[in-house]
């Protein structure tokens, strides 16, 4: 993965950070720490410089939420009625649930959004939601944004300062994805076997 990001990246320069920061929003395996971290590393040997590294992630990040966003915009709370009426027992919601989400949302969304982009297994998911709740279209690109440029701001600076070192985190990040994958599955297996519907 890290050679893969490395030769995109000698490749596109900025745009090759951009693209990468997009595809690890619509396919959250691709590790932003990474990315980011090897940017820093760029901007270490001067083949980068650190403020077009961020304004680029942070664009590309926006971009890859926002595509799970318009897919949640579009499709709305309402059409998922059915859905949870049928499946909501392997979801563990009833409708109840869904309405509640959708109300906070739309009283403070925007706090969601920007906390969640410091959780790595969360960041991407929560943008559909977001979507669906019809959180507003500028509203949603400032807190992402926001909450965004402060995360790779801070990858970008770990990378800088850690320089070759930085191949070590790579191996250190694998594993904890796993772990913490491992850890969210037997969350939601115990909440599976636990779970009751309201009525």
């Amino acid at each position: 993965m890290t050679d893969l990001i490395i030769d995109l990246t000698a490749w596109g320069g900025y745009f090759g950070i951009f693209l990468l920061m997009v595809l690890e929003n619509v396919f959250p395996p691709v590790p932003s720490e990474v990315i980011m971290g090897l940017g820093g590393i760029a901007v270490a040997r001067g083949q980068m410089t650190l403020v077009p590294l961020i304004v680029a992630g942070t664009a590309g990040t926006v971009a890859g939420n926002y595509f799970w966003y318009a897919i949640g915009h579009r499709l709305g709370y309402h059409r998922l009625r059915p859905f949870i009426d049928r499946h909501g027992r392997w979801l563990t919601l009833d409708w109840q649930h869904v309405e509640k989400l959708e109300t906070f949302f739309r009283a403070r969304g925007q706090w969601v959004v920007f906390v969640f982009r410091f959780m790595p297994a969360f960041r991407t998911m929560v943008s559909l939601p977001a979507g669906m709740a019809r959180m507003p279209h500028v509203r949603f690109i400032l807190w992402t944004a926001a909450g965004s440029a402060i995360w790779n701001t801070g990858l970008a600076y770990a990378g800088y300062y850690l320089g070759a070192n930085f191949r070590e985190l790579d191996a250190f990040i694998g594993p904890a994805a796993v772990a913490l994958t491992i850890a969210i599955v037997a969350g939601y297996g115990w909440r599976l076997l636990t779970w009751k519907p309201r009525g």
